[in-house]
């Protein structure tokens, strides 16, 4: 009798064993050899003395994988934690679309609106130039990036249209529509109609309307003069490490200009799989590829690339900014997310972001 409780007790263990790790993600040995897998392909890339990055990974809006690599600040021998402070470069764009079909759903501008509503002496050439063009990167207007002067303002606070009339009178590149190419000069612009139409100014519309809401405490607006709590500090490697060159922040603006942390970019996409900023149907818009005036669709929406994988669909942007490379992934259909920041601009996150939804694809969706 004493022996038939042993073994009683001893299948009832095993059986709660076996549910514990079947239902808890962070003990099932499926969801171990995904993190494996995660930690050698990083541990790979980012040397634990160099430069570092963060890597979060969600499922089901929820956080199945969260590591930080390498250091934070290499002259104070500052190890990289997870809650670290990054810019995060052009995935900025993301936060500027959002603002402007913010500004759109209250009903204060239209997607058609001609740029001279706004800026009445930006030459135009005889063809109409819409908002839409510039969230889609079909304007054609110069690239003030590209521009080779670029570096005579690059360390001045110029205001938004102050930054406008350092581009706005040169040649265009193609006529609005006829094709598309990434341009920083369309979401400066954005920024600076976000600015007329709302009375504020663009970080504190940003700032009010989106991180306030959502709760994105650690999210700003960039600054290297003020005190960031857990600021990540930038380097770049020119046969050795040295501090991110120095450029004002008003240059980047709201192409480029935020910060955040990877679990406020964790809250930003959840929030865009609910209504808390905009209805569904507004926020589709972003997600839908531009057209051309010949008919065949873009890959870009509203401020992320539009991609497949094997049929999957990909909701992707990055970031590049002296000192910081940041790359975020979704795969809508699975409700997986990725987002991996780097602290040095000689270690860029996009191939391994990939890869690692790549990963989480296969092995915690079947």
């Amino acid at each position: 009798m004493q022996l038939n409780i042993k073994n009683t007790l001893k299948h009832l263990l095993s059986f709660l064993l076996l549910s514990v790790l079947w239902l808890n993600p962070q003990t099932d040995l499926h969801a171990q050899s995904f993190e494996s897998n995660i930690d050698n392909q990083l541990n790979e890339i980012f040397d634990p003395e160099g430069p570092g990055a963060v890597f979060l990974v969600a499922k089901d809006g929820k956080t199945v994988y969260r590591k930080a690599f390498g250091k934070a600040n290499l002259e104070l021998d500052v190890d990289m934690t997870p809650n670290k402070v990054f810019q995060i470069g052009s995935m900025t764009k993301q936060f500027t679309a959002v603002g402007i079909l913010i500004l759109e759903e209250e009903g204060k501008l239209s997607l058609e609106d001609d740029i001279r509503t706004y800026i009445s002496d930006f030459p135009v050439q005889g063809d109409r130039l819409t908002l839409r063009h510039l969230l889609n990167h079909t304007s054609g207007i110069k690239d003030f990036t590209k521009m080779k002067t670029i570096m005579q303002i690059a360390r001045k606070d110029m205001s938004p249209k102050e930054l406008i009339d350092f581009f706005k009178n040169e040649p265009i590149e193609f006529s609005p529509g006829e094709k598309f190419e990434y341009n920083n000069s369309g979401y400066v612009v954005l920024g600076y109609i976000i600015e007329h139409v709302s009375g504020m100014s663009y970080e504190n519309f940003i700032e009010q309307k989106v991180f306030g809401k959502l709760g994105m405490a650690n999210s700003r607006y960039a600054s290297d003069r003020e005190l960031i709590k857990n600021r990540a500090y930038g380097y770049h490697d020119r046969g050795g490490y040295t501090n991110k060159m120095w450029v004002s922040l008003n240059i980047p603006y709201a192409s480029g200009s935020l910060m955040s942390t990877v679990d406020d970019m964790l809250i930003w996409q959840n929030a865009l799989n609910s209504e808390e900023l905009l209805s569904h149907e507004t926020l589709q818009k972003a997600f839908t590829p531009g057209t051309l005036t010949n008919g065949e669709n873009t890959t870009y929406g509203f401020g992320w690339h539009l991609k497949e994988w094997d049929g999957e669909p990909v909701r992707e942007h990055g970031g590049s900014i002296f000192g910081f490379k940041s790359m975020g992934v979704y795969l809508p259909d699975q409700d997986i997310y990725v987002v991996g920041f780097s602290n040095c601009d000689c270690n860029s996150p996009t191939v391994v972001t990939r890869e690692i939804a790549k990963i989480v694809l296969s092995e915690l969706s079947e």
